[in-house]
């Protein structure tokens, strides 16, 4: 199956999740992510701003500041193709929101990134290998393979999003651990960094 097929058939899983199920299965998602170790000692994190049908993290956002650590999220620049880290301070930042349901900080301090202890990915499918695949944009592939970003790789999503193989290509990141409201995930890692 190619990329193209992969979403698609992930798209239409996600289309009939109950909006009480996104709600229960992201809450548990949260519990998990709290309780792992990288999140206990990491200082900065970067947490993406959940879109429809996505894991909502803001309780893990939440918890981070309680914690007093560095919140930062994701501000996409469309024009040039690309993805930047910038710190928030609360769920009520000014925020565009994109035709997608995107949230797209509008000002925030930038987060160099070779501060990011932790970064918590999201994507359409992920495998037991750590292989994800994204929405088609290339914009967290870019950021993954920023020179000296040290972060681990958390990636997030639903069990409805795990697949048996994601296609891989020489650049794409695996990631470190997989995070489904099923638990926790160590991946098995194959040929990427």
């Amino acid at each position: 199956m190619d990329k193209r097929q992969l979403r698609d058939q992930i798209k239409s899983r996600l289309l009939v999740m109950e909006p009480d199920a996104v709600q229960d299965k992201s809450r548990r998602i949260c519990d998990f992510v709290e309780k792992t170790e990288a999140f206990q000692k990491a200082s900065v994190i970067l947490a993406y701003l959940a879109i429809p049908r996505e894991a909502d993290l803001s309780r893990v956002m939440l918890y981070a500041w309680q914690q007093g650590k560095v919140v930062a999220a994701p501000r996409v620049d469309w024009e040039q193709r690309h993805m930047l880290a910038v710190e928030i301070h609360s769920m009520d930042t000014a925020f565009s929101i994109e035709v997608s349901g995107l949230r797209n900080p509008l000002r925030g301090r930038p987060v160099p990134v070779e501060d990011i202890d932790l970064i918590l990915t999201p994507g359409l499918a992920f495998d037991d290998q750590g292989g994800r695949l994204g929405r088609g944009g290339g914009y967290y592939d870019r950021f993954l393979s920023s020179k000296g970003l040290r972060a681990t790789l958390y990636g997030i999503g639903f069990s409805e999003q795990m697949v048996a193989s994601v296609p891989m290509e020489p650049h794409d990141r695996y990631m470190d651990i997989l995070i489904t409201d099923e638990g926790n995930r160590e991946c098995i890692r194959h040929g990427g960094e």
